[in-house]
Protein backbone atom coordinates (compact mmCIF):
# COMPACT_ATOMS: atom_id res chain seq x y z
CA UNK A 1 0.00 0.00 0.00
CA UNK A 2 2.84 2.49 -0.81
CA UNK A 3 3.24 2.74 -3.77
CA UNK A 4 6.62 0.38 -4.29
CA UNK A 5 4.81 -2.33 -6.42
CA UNK A 6 3.77 0.68 -9.07
CA UNK A 7 7.48 2.03 -9.11
CA UNK A 8 9.03 -1.42 -9.66
CA UNK A 9 6.20 -1.78 -12.42
CA UNK A 10 7.38 1.58 -14.00
CA UNK A 11 10.95 1.05 -13.36
CA UNK A 12 10.52 -2.57 -15.39
CA UNK A 13 8.42 -1.15 -18.30
CA UNK A 14 11.24 1.57 -19.20
CA UNK A 15 14.06 -1.02 -19.07
CA UNK A 16 11.77 -2.95 -21.66
CA UNK A 17 11.50 -0.20 -23.63
CA UNK A 18 14.37 -1.27 -25.70
CA UNK A 19 12.88 -4.55 -26.42
CA UNK A 20 10.65 -5.46 -29.45
CA UNK A 21 8.27 -7.37 -27.76
CA UNK A 22 7.48 -8.18 -24.12
CA UNK A 23 5.07 -10.66 -23.06
CA UNK A 24 3.05 -11.44 -19.90
CA UNK A 25 0.53 -13.68 -18.81
CA UNK A 26 -1.21 -11.37 -16.13
CA UNK A 27 -3.74 -12.03 -13.75
CA UNK A 28 -7.37 -11.63 -15.71
CA UNK A 29 -8.61 -8.62 -13.68
CA UNK A 30 -5.56 -6.67 -14.14
CA UNK A 31 -5.85 -6.17 -17.80
CA UNK A 32 -6.62 -2.92 -17.82
CA UNK A 33 -3.73 -1.46 -16.07
CA UNK A 34 -1.68 -3.51 -18.21
CA UNK A 35 -3.20 -2.02 -21.54
CA UNK A 36 -2.61 1.12 -19.89
CA UNK A 37 0.88 0.14 -20.12
CA UNK A 38 0.86 -0.95 -23.90
CA UNK A 39 0.01 -4.44 -23.55
CA UNK A 40 -2.77 -5.96 -25.70
CA UNK A 41 -4.66 -8.92 -25.30
CA UNK A 42 -3.27 -12.28 -27.38
CA UNK A 43 -5.26 -15.02 -26.00
CA UNK A 44 -5.99 -16.39 -22.57
CA UNK A 45 -3.89 -19.08 -21.33
CA UNK A 46 -5.84 -21.55 -18.84
CA UNK A 47 -4.40 -23.75 -15.87
CA UNK A 48 -5.91 -27.12 -15.65
CA UNK A 49 -5.75 -29.82 -12.68
CA UNK A 50 -6.12 -33.46 -13.21
CA UNK A 51 -4.17 -36.59 -11.23
CA UNK A 52 -1.18 -38.76 -11.86
CA UNK A 53 -1.28 -42.19 -11.91
CA UNK A 54 1.78 -43.57 -10.51
CA UNK A 55 1.80 -46.10 -13.24
CA UNK A 56 5.09 -45.44 -14.68
CA UNK A 57 4.07 -46.52 -18.01
CA UNK A 58 6.49 -47.24 -20.58
CA UNK A 59 7.00 -44.47 -22.71
CA UNK A 60 5.37 -45.85 -25.49
CA UNK A 61 7.91 -44.81 -28.13
CA UNK A 62 9.15 -41.79 -26.80
CA UNK A 63 13.04 -41.27 -25.28
CA UNK A 64 14.67 -39.61 -22.72
CA UNK A 65 15.66 -35.48 -24.07
CA UNK A 66 18.64 -36.88 -22.91
CA UNK A 67 19.34 -39.32 -25.70
CA UNK A 68 19.43 -36.82 -27.92
CA UNK A 69 21.98 -34.08 -28.61
CA UNK A 70 20.82 -30.90 -26.96
CA UNK A 71 21.28 -28.86 -30.19
CA UNK A 72 18.46 -31.11 -31.35
CA UNK A 73 16.29 -30.06 -28.63
CA UNK A 74 17.00 -26.83 -28.80
CA UNK A 75 16.52 -26.20 -32.47
CA UNK A 76 12.63 -27.52 -32.25
CA UNK A 77 12.17 -25.67 -29.01
CA UNK A 78 12.89 -22.22 -31.11
CA UNK A 79 9.76 -22.62 -33.08
CA UNK A 80 7.66 -22.24 -30.03
CA UNK A 81 9.36 -19.26 -28.12
CA UNK A 82 9.82 -15.57 -30.07
CA UNK A 83 13.36 -15.24 -28.62
CA UNK A 84 16.60 -17.39 -28.20
CA UNK A 85 16.08 -19.54 -24.77
CA UNK A 86 19.52 -22.10 -24.85
CA UNK A 87 20.81 -21.67 -21.48
CA UNK A 88 17.66 -21.99 -19.99
CA UNK A 89 16.23 -24.85 -21.95
CA UNK A 90 19.22 -26.71 -20.82
CA UNK A 91 18.84 -25.75 -17.16
CA UNK A 92 15.21 -26.44 -17.25
CA UNK A 93 15.13 -29.76 -19.06
CA UNK A 94 17.90 -30.98 -16.17
CA UNK A 95 15.85 -30.20 -12.79
CA UNK A 96 15.69 -33.04 -10.42
CA UNK A 97 12.49 -35.09 -9.87
CA UNK A 98 11.64 -34.04 -13.45
CA UNK A 99 11.10 -36.33 -16.44
CA UNK A 100 11.41 -34.77 -20.44
CA UNK A 101 10.25 -37.03 -22.91
CA UNK A 102 10.97 -36.29 -26.82
CA UNK A 103 8.93 -37.92 -29.95
CA UNK A 104 11.38 -38.90 -32.37
CA UNK A 105 11.13 -40.48 -35.87
CA UNK A 106 14.87 -41.22 -35.93
CA UNK A 107 15.13 -37.98 -38.08
CA UNK A 108 12.95 -34.75 -36.71
CA UNK A 109 11.27 -34.44 -33.73
CA UNK A 110 7.46 -34.64 -33.33
CA UNK A 111 6.89 -33.16 -29.96
CA UNK A 112 8.44 -33.20 -26.30
CA UNK A 113 7.20 -32.27 -23.04
CA UNK A 114 8.03 -31.95 -19.48
CA UNK A 115 6.87 -32.83 -16.30
CA UNK A 116 8.71 -31.38 -12.70
CA UNK A 117 7.64 -31.80 -9.17
CA UNK A 118 6.68 -28.55 -8.05
CA UNK A 119 6.01 -26.89 -4.20
CA UNK A 120 2.26 -28.92 -4.66
CA UNK A 121 2.19 -31.67 -7.03
CA UNK A 122 4.00 -31.67 -10.40
CA UNK A 123 3.24 -29.33 -13.77
CA UNK A 124 3.74 -30.51 -17.25
CA UNK A 125 5.22 -27.96 -19.61
CA UNK A 126 6.25 -26.84 -21.81
CA UNK A 127 4.19 -29.85 -24.26
CA UNK A 128 4.76 -28.99 -27.74
CA UNK A 129 3.54 -31.64 -30.89
CA UNK A 130 2.71 -31.87 -34.19
CA UNK A 131 -0.94 -32.80 -33.61
CA UNK A 132 -3.35 -34.37 -30.59
CA UNK A 133 -2.30 -37.79 -30.75
CA UNK A 134 1.06 -36.89 -30.12
CA UNK A 135 0.42 -34.59 -27.57
CA UNK A 136 -2.03 -36.82 -25.86
CA UNK A 137 1.08 -40.07 -25.99
CA UNK A 138 3.01 -38.18 -24.71
CA UNK A 139 0.97 -36.41 -21.46
CA UNK A 140 -0.26 -39.62 -21.08
CA UNK A 141 3.69 -40.83 -19.75
CA UNK A 142 4.53 -37.56 -18.47
CA UNK A 143 1.14 -38.50 -16.28
CA UNK A 144 2.22 -41.52 -15.18
CA UNK A 145 5.53 -40.03 -13.88
CA UNK A 146 3.69 -38.67 -11.11
CA UNK A 147 2.69 -40.16 -8.10
CA UNK A 148 -1.52 -41.94 -7.94
CA UNK A 149 -3.65 -39.50 -6.62
CA UNK A 150 -1.34 -36.37 -6.91
CA UNK A 151 -2.07 -33.48 -8.57
CA UNK A 152 -0.73 -32.83 -12.10
CA UNK A 153 -1.15 -28.87 -13.81
CA UNK A 154 -0.98 -28.10 -17.71
CA UNK A 155 -1.18 -24.63 -18.95
CA UNK A 156 -2.44 -24.33 -22.33
CA UNK A 157 -3.41 -21.92 -24.58
CA UNK A 158 -7.34 -21.76 -25.04
CA UNK A 159 -7.35 -20.77 -28.57
CA UNK A 160 -5.36 -24.22 -29.18
CA UNK A 161 -8.91 -26.17 -29.34
CA UNK A 162 -7.21 -29.49 -29.84
CA UNK A 163 -5.43 -29.10 -26.25
CA UNK A 164 -8.94 -27.98 -24.49
CA UNK A 165 -10.29 -31.31 -25.86
CA UNK A 166 -7.10 -33.30 -24.11
CA UNK A 167 -8.11 -31.83 -20.97
CA UNK A 168 -11.28 -32.74 -21.72
CA UNK A 169 -10.67 -36.26 -22.30
CA UNK A 170 -8.61 -36.68 -19.02
CA UNK A 171 -11.22 -35.20 -17.21
CA UNK A 172 -8.84 -32.34 -15.79
CA UNK A 173 -10.78 -29.11 -14.11
CA UNK A 174 -9.68 -25.56 -14.90
CA UNK A 175 -8.60 -24.31 -12.04
CA UNK A 176 -7.01 -20.44 -13.02
CA UNK A 177 -6.56 -18.54 -15.97
CA UNK A 178 -4.38 -15.24 -17.19
CA UNK A 179 -4.19 -13.33 -20.25
CA UNK A 180 -1.31 -13.39 -22.20
CA UNK A 181 -0.65 -10.16 -23.77
CA UNK A 182 2.17 -8.51 -25.84
CA UNK A 183 3.82 -4.81 -26.76
CA UNK A 184 4.32 -4.23 -29.73
CA UNK A 185 3.90 -6.96 -32.85
CA UNK A 186 2.00 -9.90 -31.93
CA UNK A 187 5.18 -12.82 -32.21
CA UNK A 188 2.41 -15.54 -33.97
CA UNK A 189 3.48 -18.30 -32.00
CA UNK A 190 2.50 -21.82 -33.57
CA UNK A 191 -0.63 -22.00 -30.93
CA UNK A 192 -1.91 -24.95 -32.67
CA UNK A 193 1.17 -26.80 -32.19
CA UNK A 194 1.05 -25.53 -28.00
CA UNK A 195 -0.59 -27.64 -26.03
CA UNK A 196 1.41 -26.93 -22.56
CA UNK A 197 2.93 -23.45 -22.14
CA UNK A 198 6.20 -23.97 -20.38
CA UNK A 199 6.00 -21.82 -17.08
CA UNK A 200 3.62 -18.66 -16.84
CA UNK A 201 5.98 -17.50 -13.69
CA UNK A 202 8.64 -17.63 -16.28
CA UNK A 203 7.79 -16.89 -19.74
Amino acid sequence: GKGYGLKLWNHAIDYLKRVPVTGLDGVVDQQNNYKKSGFKLAYSNIRFEGMGTGANNPPDGLIDAKELPFETLNDYDRNFFPAPRKEFLKKWINQPESLCLVDHDGEVIKGYGMIRKCRSGYKIGPLFAENKKIADKIFSSLRSFAPADTHVFLDIPEVNHQAVELTEQYNMKKVFETARMYTGADPNLPVDNIFGVTTFELG
